[in-house]
């Protein structure tokens, strides 16, 4: 029998394949002067038209046959190789939600960026974004990796000025991603010598354990490296300061959101024959990841390197929702990846329009007095620091609050600790930037920040109202994404 192909069900990601391939047509035939407004129509009505789909089929499977909400429990699709369930569906959510904020960076005139090919780019990178995140099979995986992490390469390298950083920060990036890309395919093979199977849920038991679990634990390491877990974090400095700030602000949340959801499938579907014992490494992981990111922060200088610090440090919080194993645990890691992918565009929106003559402005002595010269500006960083420090009435202390009482229900209570210790250590970090915003005396040369214009204001302003929404207001999602990752555990 020849296998089927479920289009309906995967419309989402056909949607914005489409919309990618198109944007390639656009730079081929349209007019230099007009690509940026047709890559603007284009690709956020590819993303606008892709929710709907997603909202589409995702009630479809919700409404079928027994009224079975979403679950780890996949309604398979492309011969069981793709899995259409409540993780693909709320980690898709949170990708195209946090993309159109990024996107929106991306086509503001003087964004930085050399070229206008960076749309379809982009629009590639989250296609395959979201099939890594519904991937039932390890060479989907493989292949799904490939297809996202391919174009971010060539996206780094994109900078308008300081492109010696730009071209250093790609081929780091290249290296070190090829090497950890390799080091997954290796155990993939490892997987299937062991169990005969490269299916990710419920696969076979192991028929050679040891096998088995050295294939899953290199498969674990091309995970954590794209998460930016320690010890695999090193790119994400060099990365994120020398890649242009839009291209950072979508990597820092569409690649974590990807990567946890490919993390969390293979974690808790995968697995069957370690029985649990994952756990514990996932624990030691989290606590060096809190270590690592929270104080590594404290001595940054740099505006983006503090921040891809303080994202290394995040994924040690959403590792601690990953420990708990449980329905709770995926709702709450959910959750923390939509409200931090939001935050963060926000947060590079605003470092992307803070400038001089020279380009953007990223020493921090130098933002002193930004409260005073854009007080606008400085109130949505400031709105965005105190969500990454966790504070009450925020979407910061509702995703933490939620991955640490997931872990507690589990038996991580000195884990729970830790985070809270590395909470009160990365709001020391946090406050320095709001101090130097609103108390330090200005610099000699003061920057000028840049007419923030539609697209970048709607990247911030986005972001800001996810903070409050969320911080007031976030049961409905927490309920949503709970739901949705039920499987009757």
């Amino acid at each position: 029998m020849s296998p089927s192909v479920e289009y309906s069900q995967l419309l989402p990601m056909l949607i914005v394949f489409g919309a990618a391939v198109a944007g390639v047509l656009v730079e081929a035939f349209v007019p230099r002067r007009a690509r940026l407004v047709t890559h603007a129509v284009l690709s956020i009505g590819a993303v606008l038209a892709a929710l709907v789909a997603l909202i589409v089929v995702a009630d479809t499977v919700r409404t079928g046959p027994g009224h079975a909400t979403l679950a780890l429990a996949p309604h398979p699709a492309m011969a069981g190789s793709v899995a259409v369930d409540g993780l693909s569906a709320a980690i898709s959510g949170v990708l195209l939600v946090s993309a159109l904020p990024a996107l929106a960076m991306m086509l503001r005139p003087g964004a930085g960026l050399t070229h206008t090919e960076v749309v379809p780019l982009t629009l590639f990178a989250l296609g395959g974004m979201m099939a890594f995140t519904a991937a039932e099979d390890l060479l989907t995986l493989f292949v799904a990796l490939e297809v996202f992490s391919l174009p971010l390469y060539l996206m780094c390298a994109l900078a308008a000025r300081r492109r010696e950083l730009s071209r250093e920060a790609a081929l780091k990036y290249f290296l070190l991603g090829a090497f950890s890309s390799a080091i997954l395919l290796f155990g993939v093979a490892l997987r299937f010598g062991a169990t005969g199977s490269t299916g990710i849920t419920r696969p076979p038991m192991s028929t050679d354990h040891w096998l088995g679990t050295t294939g899953l634990a290199l498969i674990g390491v091309g995970l954590l490296f794209k998460v930016g877990a320690v010890p695999f974090h090193s790119w994400v400095p060099d990365v994120y300061q020398g890649a242009p700030t839009p291209v950072t602000a979508f990597m820092a949340a569409a690649t974590k959101a990807a990567a946890f959801g490919a993390l969390l499938r293979v974690a808790m579907s995968g697995t069957i024959d370690l029985h649990g014992d994952w756990r514990p490494v996932i624990a030691v992981v989290a606590v060096a990841t809190l270590a690592v990111g929270s104080i590594a922060a404290v001595t940054q200088t740099d505006v983006k390197r503090l921040l891809a610090y303080s994202a290394i440090a995040h994924t040690g919080f959403l590792l601690i929702g990953v420990f708990a194993d449980s329905s709770r645990g995926i709702g709450a890691t959910c959750f923390y990846l939509a409200a931090y992918a939001l935050s963060t565009v926000g947060a590079f929106a605003v470092a992307s329009v803070v400038r001089d003559s020279a380009g953007e402005v990223g020493d921090l002595d130098r933002w002193a007095g930004l409260g005073r010269r854009s007080p606008l500006l400085a109130g949505a960083m400031a709105l965005f620091l105190l969500a990454f420090a966790g504070i009450p009435l925020t979407s910061g202390f509702v995703a933490k609050f939620g991955v640490f009482a997931a872990a507690a229900e589990r038996g991580g209570t000195a884990l729970v600790v830790i985070g809270v210790l590395a909470s009160a250590i990365a709001a020391v970090f946090y406050t320095r930037v709001i101090v130097t915003m609103y108390f330090a005396p200005a610099p000699e040369f003061e920057p000028d920040p840049a007419d923030v214009g539609w697209w970048s204001g709607f990247a911030i302003a986005l972001g800001a109202a996810s903070v409050v929404v969320l911080g007031i207001y976030p049961q409905p999602l927490i309920d949503l994404f709970t739901n949705l990752s039920m499987v009757g555990r």
